[in-house]
């Protein structure tokens, strides 16, 4: 890919960062992909892997789905053959239902690593006091991780956790949960900075992120507003995490990986490709799917199916670039390799990177919002009832 100078701020404190562990798994350099419904798939996670090391989270799957076999969450559990650590996030509300679903995970050897979600705001969760509000039941968000880590003990499985300071500004509980799951037994605590209450408007409180690390042991983690890598050696700066977490920043951009690797190991290069490196890269993405699905249960349509899942990240990858709106409407209609080999080559390789998109937001935003809780859920923080209804039976956004 195309490179050019830049140099960001350089970061004494980051200067100092080494790998971080979850549990025997040495992460360098220090940077988390964060599993996205409908996005971080073995396609997806390959491309980003691709671009450099880290550790590569696959899509959310629940406890409950996970533990009945669910097929479409068996799938989504998949790992490339030279995937390590196998990295996979669980959604659950139930210690006991939680409990299983690490067994099997333990016994089937299904993943290496196992990340538990509580920062999903999503209303259909957290209406069932799930997801990013669930840590302010505390006594049922310590009982939920110790099960988790107590299942995962005997295979030596390291359990993270990964959650919102609070469900909103009155009601925060990243210290106390973060406090709670590191006596619990977990690995590694992450934190994105914001509440339930803004979902993904306004802008990441990198504060509480640092009065976090301050307050635990073992490592933490920062998520939130890590748009280019320069951002990420900012975090560690302001913070002083021992590693980042990076989701929409990568939509349309995997080649971000490399950045990442090349700030933390203290290069100033950083990618800037032209629009026909982007077009290549949109190709292997494409292909990649193809693969993916080809290995389904309706091998016979792998190619259609991987050109629509493919559709969703046309924008992403065009975004700034000068492409009319009939090529990129064509594009985002895209039904097969051929179709697209044609619709890419109509790009104009030579069209530089729009550097006037750097730093800015990508992939989902919104703004504030009220969060959807349980009748009564605020009420009493030491309920250790398990929410009625709250074990998702599907998997996936």
């Amino acid at each position: 890919m195309g490179e050019q100078l830049r140099r960001g701020p350089s970061s004494t404190e980051n200067d100092k960062k080494g790998p971080f562990l979850a549990g025997s798994h040495e992460v360098w350099p220090p940077v988390v992909l964060a599993p996205m419904a409908g996005i971080t798939n073995v396609a997806f996670r390959r491309l980003c892997r691709e671009q450099g090391g880290g550790l590569y989270v696959c899509e959310m799957v629940t406890t409950r789905a996970l533990v009945e076999r669910n097929p479409k969450t068996l799938r989504m559990i998949a790992f490339d053959g030279d995937e390590r650590p196998r990295s996979l996030q669980l959604y659950g509300t139930d210690p006991a239902v939680t409990a299983a679903a690490v067994r099997m995970v333990v016994e089937e050897n299904l993943a290496d690593h196992i990340d538990l979600n509580f920062g999903c705001p999503v209303p259909k969760v957290t209406r069932k006091g799930g997801g990013a509000a669930l840590p302010w039941r505390r006594r049922l968000f310590a009982r939920l991780v110790r099960a988790a880590v107590q299942a995962a003990a005997p295979a030596g499985v390291p359990v993270t956790v990964k959650m919102r300071k609070g469900i909103d500004d009155d009601h925060l509980t990243y210290v106390e949960a973060g406090l709670a799951a590191q006596d619990a037994g977990a690995a590694v605590v992450a934190l994105h900075g914001r509440t339930a209450a803004q979902r993904y408007s306004g802008t990441a409180d990198w504060d509480a992120i640092g009065t976090l690390k301050q307050a635990l042991d073992v490592p933490v983690l920062g998520n939130g507003d890590i748009w280019e890598a320069d951002d990420a050696l900012r975090m560690v700066a302001h913070t002083g995490v021992d590693g980042v977490v990076v989701g929409r920043g990568c939509l349309g951009r995997p080649w971000l990986f490399a950045d990442l690797a090349a700030a933390f190991d203290g290069r100033d290069v950083r990618k800037l490709p032209a629009l026909g490196e982007v077009a290549v890269t949109m190709r292997r993405h494409a292909e990649l799917l193809v693969e993916w699905f080809a290995g389904g249960d309706r091998p016979d349509t792998a190619e259609r199916d991987g050109c629509v899942d493919f559709r969703k990240h046309v924008a992403w990858y065009l975004k700034g670039f000068p492409v009319g709106g009939e090529l990129r409407r064509a594009l985002a209609m895209v039904s097969g390799l051929t179709e697209l080999d044609d619709l890419l080559g109509k790009l104009d390789p030579a069209e530089p990177f729009p550097v006037e998109t750097l730093g800015q937001p990508r992939g989902r935003t919104n703004s504030p919002g009220k969060v959807h809780l349980p009748e009564g859920w605020l009420a009493d923080r030491d309920s250790d009832e398990v929410p009625a209804g709250a074990e998702l039976a599907d998997s996936g956004g």
